[in-house]
């Protein structure tokens, strides 16, 4: 499948790109986290949804990190290391403050090259504000690449 975009006219001199939007195949509907939240709440709301984790907002809905199931294994090894009960801190003490995200300006070609060019399953996508607007995964772009296919033959 070529993923190459369509370019315009060269009087225009402008790319004109033929792919959707990230914004079409992007989860809007995402569960978030507050970094004063309870990490043992969080944990709980990442079984009971069957998550393997979620972002972080702060009180402007901007997206300020990460909360994974890896960094909630972070609780178990230090309350074993410090032979304690497991320690119940805040979503802030055990989430990824340096997270990858994409922006809402980006299609579907950019956000493929993305993935191939790191290990992510998922990146956050933000506005121009740096606020939350959903979350776009390999699979979404597959179903997207599904969709293009479809409509190229």
């Amino acid at each position: 499948m070529n993923f190459t975009p369509k370019r315009a006219s060269e009087s225009t001199g402008k790319a004109v790109r033929k792919y959707e939007p990230v914004t079409e195949y992007m989860a809007t509907n995402l569960i978030t986290f507050h970094p004063d939240q309870s990490i043992k709440e969080a944990m709980d709301i990442l079984l009971e949804n069957k998550i393997s984790g979620a972002p972080v907002l702060n009180d402007r809905r901007e997206l300020v990190g990460i909360l994974s199931e890896k960094d909630c294994l972070r609780v178990i090894i230090e309350s074993s290391y410090h032979n304690q009960p497991m320690v119940l801190g805040k979503v802030s003490d055990y989430m990824s403050k340096n997270v990858r995200f994409v922006t809402d300006d980006k299609d579907v070609l950019d956000i493929a090259n993305e993935f191939l060019n790191s290990n992510f399953r998922r990146f956050p996508v933000v506005d121009k504000r740096g606020r939350l607007v959903g979350q776009i995964s390999r699979r979404d772009i597959l179903r997207a690449a599904q969709k293009i296919a479809s409509a190229t033959l």
